[in-house]
């Protein structure tokens, strides 16, 4: 299939103050190196006699926990001994030092939460700077608004937030070819532990400490080559960290209710090399599908790297299918929280996605239920596949298999659909609780527009904003165009597909969406437009034509860079035949391409901007790229295309353009001299057409109702709908 021709949207005007991304300049995050949390002033240095307050570990309005990694900037004629540190009038002078990295810095501590505390630097004469830092709880919110209900933590947290205490294990590589991690313990170490060399040239013992921790009611967990004999300080780090991280992500959507652990961090290759590996139970889309509440944790995650580790250089995101999704929201929602994104078996986003998955099952419903056909209608397999856009009925089958999609399931907390497949009624809700139709309508309710009300607000009824819509879409309308179904099918399909209740029940009607949602999917990200993601992407693909990891969504994804950015310089797309991984040599050769790419980013302090530096510094092993599965590359760009074909979705077969993100299209009337197929219209079918549309058809050569651009870093903290962060706070001077 080839794209539609791409629509050109209202663009959204954003101020560029965002220490966490700049919207749509393309300009990397202002403050520590290209850390998207780091700073909370301004990389400007003081005058001669001055200081300048800088907090490193996250925007200083961000802050969470109670402690910050601050530094201070000395002027040339200024002496740190004679700075003066106080929080909120309060001496704290001691956690300061110029340290061995030959920077003034200190951990403040001991900030009480949701409030403002006031951080000065002075010098004997007077001057110094100021910043306030406000400071958020450590089991959240910070930005995401009201927090999901119910929410029971697992045993050992000390309190409702589910936070716990940080603990520490150890594990090691041994001296054996081929060994596993095996457990570590400092009182008694084992005698063959291996060395490994990292990416910077240290060699080290291969000894990982693995740190658990909570944040935003969440697990988190962070690995790194580290020596039990030996300090480590953020301001001085073990030589074995290469300054670098990788972020590992779960699979799935899921809307679960309830504390839950993190993705495995365990990663051989990047721990090897020097990177810390950390992840949090929230990045894992199938147990947290909330992409504002990710993006949080996220942030939060990073923080307390910092403030435990030492400032990061930069950091790759990793994950496949719902761990794509992940990256690929935050790095549109939330730009600047990676530097860098390897989504495997892609998806955009999760609701374009679920679109799609809405559409086969009332499509299936019809198809696999001929008491439904007209007389005279019948749907072989070609055509049920051609109407869907995939190559056979086999893909919506497994996305109904997948997802649990039946009359008894969706809101119902005890089974799933639409993307919910872990909406389970968690141990420590109740059975008792879950939403039923007639016996509990005020029990939990797991569809997704339920668990992102913190974003898209509720109706006048208690019941979420949906902005699901399916009025106007004409199913099959290429296959009718092209004369592969004839009128009376096309007539039959779409007076009878109607579609979905808020229980998600069939309805004969079509679904309309409730209004105020429909612009908020758009500019909160939940359809990831692209328009914030200059950052440099690696998509790997395995090529699959028989379940839902199909190989269009890679292709979609260029195509919203392409519409909304005018070329996709930043994103290459690598695919083999290995179901999900492509070829087994991708994930080990994309994280060389990725560290390649961001090192050379990183190094280049030019005038260029952003987006001209990742253009110019993409490595020549970042390329578009085919293999055979065994890392030999196809160069002949027909054969791989006749190797991995892609396909489209339902809506697309509607006339909907091929970036797939038109949520609810203007309707334009509904005229019979539109349709040019071979056989007419009888008057009898036109008569049902014009029942059936009443209201008129998609017009898919205007943008979406309520569609526009993402606004970049959104806060939910004032009610759903969001609002920009607007600017970070800025350190004063004292004089």
């Amino acid at each position: 299939m080839k794209p539609a021709k791409l629509q050109a949207l209202p663009a959204i005007a954003v101020a560029c103050t965002l220490l966490s991304g700049c919207g749509n300049s393309g300009q990397p995050p202002a403050g520590l190196a290209s850390s998207p949390t780091a700073g909370g002033t301004t990389s400007t240095a003081p005058v001669a006699d001055s200081l300048m307050v800088k907090v490193l570990s996250n925007r200083a309005d961000l802050i969470s926990g109670g402690d910050a990694l601050v530094e201070v900037l000395v002027g040339s004629s200024a002496k740190a001994g004679d700075i003066r540190m106080t929080l909120d009038g309060r001496d704290i002078t001691s956690a300061f030092a110029l340290r061995e990295n030959g920077r003034y810095m200190g951990l403040v501590t001991g900030m009480t939460d949701s409030k403002n505390h006031t951080l000065t630097a002075k010098l004997a004469n007077g001057g110094g700077s100021t910043i306030d830092i406000f400071n958020h709880p450590n089991g959240g919110p910070v930005f995401s608004g009201p927090q999901i209900m119910p929410w029971p933590c697992l045993p050992g947290a000390i309190d409702a937030q589910c936070n716990r205490p940080v603990t520490y294990s150890y594990v090691y590589k041994s001296t054996t070819p081929g060994s596993s991690f095996a457990a570590y313990n400092p009182a008694s170490p084992p005698t063959n532990v291996a060395m490994t060399t990292t990416d910077h040239g240290k060699t080290v013992p291969y000894i990982v400490r693995v740190e658990n921790g909570a944040q935003d009611r969440g697990q988190y967990r962070i690995a790194v080559l580290f020596d039990p004999a030996k300090e480590w300080a953020p301001w001085a780090p073990q030589q074995g960290w290469n300054g670098k991280t990788f972020v590992t992500g779960g699979s799935g959507c899921g809307t679960h209710h309830g504390e839950t652990t993190p993705p495995d961090v365990m990663d051989d290759e990047a721990l090897k090399r020097g990177f810390m590996v950390w992840s949090t139970a929230l990045d894992h889309n199938t147990q947290n599908c909330n992409l504002v509440v990710q993006a949080e944790s996220l942030m939060m995650g990073k923080e307390r790297v910092i403030e435990a580790y030492g400032p990061v250089r930069f950091t790759i995101a990793s994950g496949c299918s719902g761990g794509a999704i992940y990256q690929q929201q935050a790095a549109n929602d939330y730009p600047g929280l990676f530097d860098g994104i390897l989504p495997e078996c892609s998806f955009p986003d999760s609701w374009s996605t679920s679109v799609e998955v809405v559409d086969c099952k009332i499509l299936l419903d019809y198809f696999d239920n001929p008491t439904k056909w007209t007389p005279g209608v019948s749907w072989p397999e070609a055509l049920r596949a051609a109407v869907s856009g995939h190559p056979g009925s086999n893909i919506c089958e497994s996305w109904i298999n997948v997802y649990a999609f039946d009359s008894s399931a969706n809101p119902r907390a005890v089974t799933s659909g639409l993307g919910l497949q872990s909406c389970n009624v968690p141990k420590g809700v109740g059975a008792d609780k879950a939403y039923d139709p007639q016996t509990n309508q005020q029990g939990v309710r797991c569809d997704l527009s339920t668990y992102f009300a913190n974003i898209l607000g509720h109706r006048p009824d208690g019941i979420a904003n949906r902005p699901s819509d399916n009025v106007g879409v004409q199913y099959g309308l290429q296959q009718l165009q092209s004369n592969r179904i004839t009128p009376a099918m096309f007539v039959d399909l779409n007076a009878k597909v109607g579609g979905r209740n808020n229980d998600y029940d069939y309805i004969p009607e079509r679904t309309v969406a409730d209004a105020p949602a429909v612009p908020i999917a758009y500019r909160s990200g939940l359809f990831n437009m692209g328009n914030n993601m200059h950052l440099p992407i690696i998509d790997i693909r395995g090529h699959d034509d028989a379940e839902i990891h199909h190989d269009y969504r890679s292709y979609v994804m260029r195509a919203r860079l392409d519409r909304s950015n005018g070329h996709h310089d930043n994103q290459v797309i690598w695919t083999g035949p290995i179901a999900l991984v492509g070829d087994l040599a991708f994930p080990k050769n994309a994280l060389n391409a990725m560290d390649a790419w961001l090192t050379a980013i990183e190094a280049d302090t030019s005038t260029l901007s952003y987006v001209a530096k990742v253009k110019k510094h993409k490595p020549a092993a970042a390329h578009d790229l085919c293999t055979n599965g065994n890392g030999q590359e196809i160069t002949d760009r027909a054969a791989c295309a006749a190797a991995n074909p892609y396909y489209a979705e339902p809506r697309m077969m509607a006339g909907e353009p091929f970036t797939g993100d038109v949520l609810k299209c203007q309707l334009k009337p509904l005229v019979r001299a539109d349709y040019k197929q071979t056989i007419p219209f009888t008057d009898a079918e036109w008569a049902t057409m014009q029942k059936t549309f009443a209201t008129g058809v998609c017009d898919y050569t205007k943008p979406g109702v309520g569609q526009q651009m993402t606004v970049p870093w959104l806060d939910y903290s004032k009610g759903p709908g969001g609002v920009p962060l607007g600017a970070a706070p800025v350190a004063k001077a004292i004089r």
